[in-house]
């Protein structure tokens, strides 16, 4: 019988779902994909759904050895520098965060002093079939780009941590557009997902209630291949990106877009305050070419 517990997390501002996997008998844990509360039009930020982590981390009397990121979100600020500050553990991202690192370090226009292109600010960069441990149990990396470069699922027993890769049926697939997504890589990755057993939980790490349904954290490999709009099992590469081609073009960018990835690929960490006790997050602007 499993000893393991998944405990989620649902921050309603970004739709996110962070997960506290910890195994009973011995008390270790792992924190997936947690969140900054972040206020842009306000230029407030607070931790309260990180410290509600916290609070059931130490409610529980866990050891936190991991603080995993799927990937360099674009939707949310990563909690992770955060966390790792208050619980200790190491944060673990897939290798290619390098790449992302080095894209938006150009974009943001940071230093060397700012960011590393390396990978340091992480403690771990993870590749594919690498493995984690919480107390005896089995973290098996598995490598799944598209939605972007760096991307990976985790997956403990029957249970897959896919990040953005897809979402519930309902909602269909992540987007390829961003820099390093690509769709032919996507639905590589979700073939890998479908070929796990049919009972393998896949567990979401957004879910927007499309027609205001109840929240659901969860589905199956077996539910996906059958249901997703996007991509079940009779859908062919070529369709599939045909309409994750089609579709990427008609997306807003998303709203936190620009600050969470000047964070994220830095595991989380704000940038240093300047001498009026503020931070400050740098946004682009294109000029427009007037004649």
């Amino acid at each position: 019988m499993s000893s393991i517990i998944i405990k989620p997390f649902f921050h309603k501002d970004t739709c996110t779902i962070s997960y506290i996997i910890y195994d009973l008998n011995s008390a270790k844990a792992a924190i997936i994909d947690s969140a900054i509360d972040y206020e842009n039009n306000a230029g407030k930020v607070a931790f309260y759904f990180a410290d509600a982590q916290i609070e059931f981390v130490q409610h529980h009397k866990l050891e936190v050895e991991w603080i995993l990121e799927t990937h360099a979100h674009a939707d949310h600020l990563s909690a992770a520098h955060y966390l790792r500050s208050k619980l200790g553990g190491k944060i673990a991202i897939g290798k290619y965060i390098t790449q992302a690192q080095r894209i938006f370090k150009d974009i943001f226009a940071l230093s060397d002093s700012e960011i590393s292109v390396s990978g340091a600010e992480f403690d771990l960069l993870l590749s594919h079939n690498d493995k984690l441990y919480i107390g005896d149990t089995v973290i098996k990396v598995i490598e799944t780009p598209g939605h972007t470069k760096d991307s990976v699922t985790y997956l403990v027993e029957d249970n897959a941590f896919i990040g953005d890769t897809l979402f519930m049926p309902d909602s269909g697939s992540a987007r390829c557009d961003f820099p390093g997504g690509a769709a032919t890589e996507l639905y590589q990755s979700i073939m890998q997902l479908y070929a796990l057993p049919d009972n393998t939980k896949l567990w979401m790490c957004h879910d927007y209630q499309p027609n205001g349904r109840k929240l659901q954290y969860q589905t199956t490999v077996a539910e996906s291949k059958k249901s997703n709009i996007h991509i079940r099992n009779d859908v062919s590469h070529d369709c599939f990106v045909a309409t994750r081609q089609t579709r990427d073009k008609t997306l807003a960018v998303p709203r936190l877009l620009y600050s969470a990835l000047q964070v994220n690929i830095k595991a989380g960490e704000l940038p240093q305050t300047n001498n009026r006790n503020q931070v400050l997050l740098k946004e682009p602007a294109h000029a427009l070419k007037i004649d």
